[in-house]
């Protein structure tokens, strides 16, 4: 990451880095389709690598006791996803790594209505945060129909 991406993202509240990461996922599943289309294993591999490093870091972060089924729900996503994204390696799937990019983009965009949202509170700095940054008593998660209506399915 360059010095300029790297200073954009530390003023960025915690729900802004959550779609920061969401964006490096469809970056880096993009970046295996081209492996794929070009016959690069290597660069396939290694695209998918860095896609699953960011699903499993996802993953680590959730607090289940703090956000409840919402949290239960993201988990079993990020579980779907690391799957298909396995499967698409192993296959060499351009099919597989889009039907990565639609869900994660399904989800990331409901992560920026979160962002949009001037009710939520997008401190980072809370003691009390689940891992998307929100605080404890606001823990949401896309798919919660507490908000707007929005939701996703994977």
């Amino acid at each position: 990451m360059d010095t300029y991406h790297a200073r954009a993202l530390e003023g960025a509240s915690a729900v802004e880095l959550t779609i920061a990461l969401y964006d490096g996922i469809i970056r880096f599943m993009h970046n295996a389709i081209a492996a794929v289309e070009q016959r690069d294993v290597e660069g396939r591999r290694a695209a998918v690598k860095r896609a699953m490093d960011i699903i499993v870091h996802l993953q680590a972060t959730l607090d289940k006791d703090v956000g409840g089924k919402p949290a239960e729900s993201l988990s079993d996503f990020y579980v779907a996803m690391f799957a298909l994204m396995l499967q698409g390696s192993q296959a060499s799937s351009r099919n597989k790594f889009e039907q990565v990019i639609a869900n994660v983009r399904k989800v990331r965009d409901a992560w920026k209505q979160v962002a949009a949202d001037p009710n939520v509170n997008q401190s980072a700095s809370s003691p009390r945060s689940t891992s998307a940054g929100l605080p404890a008593d606001r823990a949401w998660v896309p798919g919660d129909r507490g908000h707007a209506g929005i939701s996703w399915t994977a």
